[in-house]
Order: C-alpha cells, then structure tokens, then sequence
C-alpha cells in the first residue's frame, strides 16, 4: 500500500523545510510513504526549497488559484501516483506530524473512508475566546448542514482513502475544509475524527485578512455548499417564513376590514405589504423547485466525473502540471480504481 502525503503551498519556503523535515518516511500498514508539494503559483523558492529536502512528487501550478483549486490538483495527482490513502497537511507545521500514523489508523482498520484530525480548539493558547467560539459555532453549522459528528470542521489535518478522493470535487475557491466534509456527508461517505496535537504557532494565518472576514466568507461558503445539497429545505424554508409573514400582514387587514369596513381603507398598505410578502414566497418556492433540478444534475455531474477519474486512472493518464522531485520518480500508472476487477470497477462507476 502507498500513502501520499500532500503539501499545498504558497510562498513558504521559510516554513516549508521544518514541515518538510518533521514528516514520516515510513508508517505502519505502508510499504511506501512519499511526499507531494503543490505549488500554488508561488513567487518565492518554495519549489526549489521543496527539492532541495528531496520531496517525492511536485505539482506546479502556473499561477496563484487558492488553497481549494491546490487541494483538489493534490488529490488529482496524488490518485494518478497510485496512493491508495491520502493525507493532507498544512505547510506552516501547524500539524504535528506524529500524529499521521493516529490519522490513517480508521482507513486500515476499515472504519472510515475519510478521517478529520480534531485540534481540541478549547485547548489551543494561540486562539483567542472569541475565535473559539466562532469555530464551535461554525463547526455546529457545519455538522448540522453535512449530518456529520466532526467536532473541528476547519482543521486542514485529514486523510481519505481512494474511494473517498475519487468523489471529491470542490469547486469554492475559498477553501476545501468545510465543502468537502458537507460534500461527504451528502455522499454518504463514511466520515470520523481523531484528536491530534498542534505545534506552535509560526506565522498568522494568511487565507482571511480580518476575523470579520473570516466569518463572512465561512457563512457564505456554508450557504451555497448546503443550497447545493439541500435547495429544497433551504428556499422552501425561507417560503414559509414569506408566507407566514404575508398571512399575518393579511390578517392584520382581515381584523379591521370585518370590525369596521369603512376604517379598512386606511389599511390598505397591509393588503400591498401582504401581497408582495406572498408573491416573494411564490418566487422562493420556485427558487427551491429550480434548484432541486439542478441539484440533480449536480449529481449526475458529480458522477461522471467520478467515472472519469476511473476511466483516466485505468488508462494511466499522468498528473497535470506534475514535475517529478529528486526523492522520486517519473509517474508510474495507477492502479484501478476500486480493485483489480475492471467491471466491478464500471459497476461502481454508475451507481
């Protein structure tokens, strides 16, 4: 078996060498361990500097596409290399790297198919209260939207197995966290979490420029991934409100008209308020109806592009934008998918 450790990276090459050097060659259950830095346009040496610490595997992006785009070029290539278990990690050493062979332990016991590591972010100094508790807040949100039980939904510290990367698909540019543990639990991906230790602080976080920031992008990432899976709930949710809204703003109008009809012109603001309240339940309700036809779409996208990676794993087709590192190899063609059976392969290519 081989695990694939990928790093997505931009301009680190002052972090790069500690994560790099703090990173295990060998683990249980493994017969090989290597190294995968994304290179996320960097303007830096981060290339070289990852060369230069003899890294397996480099993808190189041409330009600066954010954290989600490298994640997802990381998965992408590191199924094309043949791993049959991926970890991602952060290339600030905020994860204490002892802690892969805890992180993969579910995967080769055949408990999960993607497993989370859990900071415990009451536990961590460098947060602040405020911080913590937006977190708790929002890994609630999170678990609530993916009918999850992950307790640090943000934590960038997971590893999936092949089926697990094979149907992720992200496509917010923000970051990768949060979509694919919601993506997961709609897939019905079997999901759990470990906790794992932190190694201090290095350097501020760069993926948001405020708190504030931080929490807007999250709430609006949270929105359109859950309206993606559930468009039904979400606008059919707001239609009741409209519609609870308009029925009490008629009523309201009702009251006076049938208590004194002469004074119920006075109040014909409320029959127009009630009015437009209605008619925007109506375009809600639409909304919704039009969104669950496009969700199924999305999952008939989603499942051909899970048979098109199959497909180009079989054919051997090698990892965009990939440039072998001194501690390995040129790209040698990947297993099959789910097994040495191709049809059983195709089988689970169309369900």
């Amino acid at each position: 078996m081989k695990l694939i450790i990928q790093i997505p990276s931009y301009n680190e090459e002052g972090q790069l060498p500690l994560t790099l050097s703090s990173l295990p060659r060998s683990v249980d259950g493994f017969d090989q361990v290597e190294v995968l830095v994304i290179d996320d346009g960097s303007t830096d040496r981060t290339v070289e500097v990852a060369r230069a610490h003899g890294v397996d595997h480099i993808v190189r992006l041409t330009n600066n596409k954010g954290l989600a785009a490298a994640f997802q070029a990381g998965i992408d290539a590191g199924l094309k290399l043949g791993a049959d278990v991926i970890v991602n990690t952060d290339a600030d050493n905020q994860y204490n790297a002892d802690d892969i062979p805890k992180l993969v332990a579910p995967i080769l016991r055949g408990e999960a198919d993607m497993v989370v590591g859990d900071r415990q972010i009451g536990q961590l100094p460098h947060f602040s209260p405020l911080k913590k508790s937006l977190q708790r807040l929002g890994s609630w949100v999170v678990r609530q939207a993916s009918s999850t039980a992950i307790p640090d939904t943000t934590s960038g510290f997971r590893a999936y197995n092949r089926e697990a990367a094979l149907q992720i698909q992200v496509v917010t540019k923000f970051t990768y966290t949060l979509e694919t543990i919601i993506q997961a639990g709609k897939l019905l991906v079997a999901v759990d979490h470990v906790p794992v230790r932190t190694n201090p602080k290095t350097r501020e976080s760069r993926l948001f420029p405020s708190m504030g920031a931080y929490v807007r992008r999250n709430i609006l990432s949270i929105f359109r991934i859950y309206s993606q899976y559930e468009p039904l709930r979400v606008f059919w949710g707001g239609a009741a409100l409209m519609g609870i809204a308009a029925a009490a703003v008629f009523l309201r109008f009702l009251v006076y008209f049938i208590g004194d009809p002469h004074t119920a012109t006075g109040h014909i603001q409320s029959l127009i308020a009630g009015a437009v309240l209605f008619i925007a339940a109506m375009l809600l309700a639409a909304l919704g109806v039009i969104g669950d036809l496009l969700a199924a779409q999305r999952l008939l996208s989603q499942r051909t592009f899970e048979r098109v990676r199959r497909i180009e794993l079989q054919l051997g087709i090698p990892p965009s934008h990939y440039e072998p590192g001194p501690g390995g190899g040129p790209p040698v063609p990947a297993k099959p998918a789910a097994d040495d059976d191709p049809e059983a392969a195709r089988t689970r290519a169309t369900v």
